[in-house]
């Protein structure tokens, strides 16, 4: 189904890839870990997007020990939030963003507020109010954990909450959520979101005198 008009009380919005373009960064730290680990990188990138660092190591090595991908995990942190390099906003986001001041959207994303704070600041991109990120929540995107938490903090049911996502891990999740998901980009389009945008700059929100928003997709 593609919809160009949607209408919802709360917008949940992913990070990387949706807000943020950090594809660079994260080629370069998941390519250098694919080497030391012995794994095709073209195969490793299909799984990373969307997901908690840890949840795609578990993915990748099922027989290595959790807490191993934990400490891993912690390092690949600390080496994205110091590589800024490449990092930009989607086209779009900061007006898209401006438009949402004042109107319930929450950030729903699989990085921690260390690297999330540092890339929206890097994309020149402010953060809202409300953000779930990986410290919010006990399981990764695909599970729709975090954007369940995102909807209950803002006081919106599920079903009346539209999330922009660009993942398949986090398409997944919003619909396990129950709720409608706008696909952003190409990598978004094969995962069947409810209707899918190129990138922001044909977003257009409009608040309704009864408390909703209608969100109009060019």
């Amino acid at each position: 189904m593609t919809a160009t008009v949607l209408t919802a009380r709360a917008l949940l919005l992913d990070m990387d890839g949706t807000l943020v373009n950090s594809d660079a960064v994260v080629e370069r730290i998941w390519r250098r870990w694919s080497e030391r680990h012995g794994l095709d990188g073209d195969e490793v990138m299909k799984v990373v997007h969307g997901r908690q660092g840890h949840a795609s190591m578990a993915v990748l090595l099922p027989d290595r020990p959790m807490q191993q991908n934990l400490a891993d995990n912690a390092r690949m942190l600390a080496e994205e939030t110091a590589d800024m390099d490449g990092v930009v906003e989607v086209p779009g986001a900061a007006a898209f963003l401006a438009a949402l001041s004042g109107l319930p959207h929450a950030l729903v994303t699989s990085a921690d507020v260390p690297l999330s704070t540092a890339r929206m600041a890097a994309a020149g991109l402010p953060l809202p109010a409300v953000r779930i990120t990986a410290e919010s929540v006990g399981a990764s995107k695909p599970d729709p954990e975090g954007f369940l938490k995102g909807a209950a903090e803002l006081g919106v049911a599920p079903a009346d909450c539209v999330v922009f996502e660009d993942s398949g891990a986090g398409i997944a999740a919003g619909r396990a959520a129950g709720m409608r998901v706008v696909g952003v980009g190409a990598r978004a389009a094969v995962h069947g979101p409810d209707a899918v945008v190129r990138d922001l700059t044909g977003v257009r929100v409009e608040a309704l005198g009864d408390g909703s928003l209608r969100v109009h997709l060019g």
